[in-house]
């Protein structure tokens, strides 16, 4: 006997199912925030969503803070329309090394490394990521090193306020808080 097509399809939801969509769902609203906030240069925003990563990892690890931000990058790109432009793929690059840059941090000692340090280190290499892929694509110059201290000044900065309000979250939430 067959089954219906309904119970083929059929997938069990976890609690940390729900939660990465939830915070997925956060992070998706604050890029789009971002998007919409003046920038002196293209590029330095203030990395909203990231709080919601840095969330996701302390709290659900490094699977929920992968997905939460692949699916931040994927949905804001299709809510602000810019799935598969250059934009979306320096996104992608910035995200997916910020990513490999957490991990790295995640790894740190936690007695000198919390929240504010693992959001200063994923904030450089988000914009190393999105310097590399421009200079790789989209501006085969090594005129791009120029912009290399401001966009590092920004990521300091961006990563310290972020990791900041993360810590402070952190510290008045537990895991079941987490929606």
């Amino acid at each position: 006997m067959t089954a219906s097509v309904s119970e083929r399809l059929t997938l069990a939801v976890t609690a940390d199912d729900q939660r990465i969509a939830c915070l997925a769902a956060i992070a998706i609203v604050l890029a789009i925030i971002d998007a919409g906030l003046p920038s002196p240069l293209p590029g330095i925003k203030p990395g909203l969503a990231n709080i919601v990563t840095l969330l996701a990892l302390y709290h659900l690890g490094w699977r929920a803070a992968l997905w939460v931000s692949l699916l931040r990058i994927v949905g804001a790109g299709l809510l602000l329309g810019s799935l598969l432009t250059p934009g979306f793929f320096l996104s992608l690059a910035g995200g997916i090394a910020s990513l490999a840059a957490l991990a790295l941090a995640f790894q740190l000692p936690r007695r000198w490394f919390g929240p504010v340090s693992s959001s200063i280190i994923a904030a450089f290499g988000h914009i190393g990521g999105q310097l590399l892929l421009a200079r790789l694509w989209l501006l085969p110059s090594d005129g791009i090193l120029y912009f290399v201290p401001l966009f590092a000044l920004a990521a300091l900065a961006t990563g310290m306020v972020n990791g900041v309000i993360a810590a402070r979250l952190l510290a008045s939430t537990n895991s079941q808080d987490i929606p």
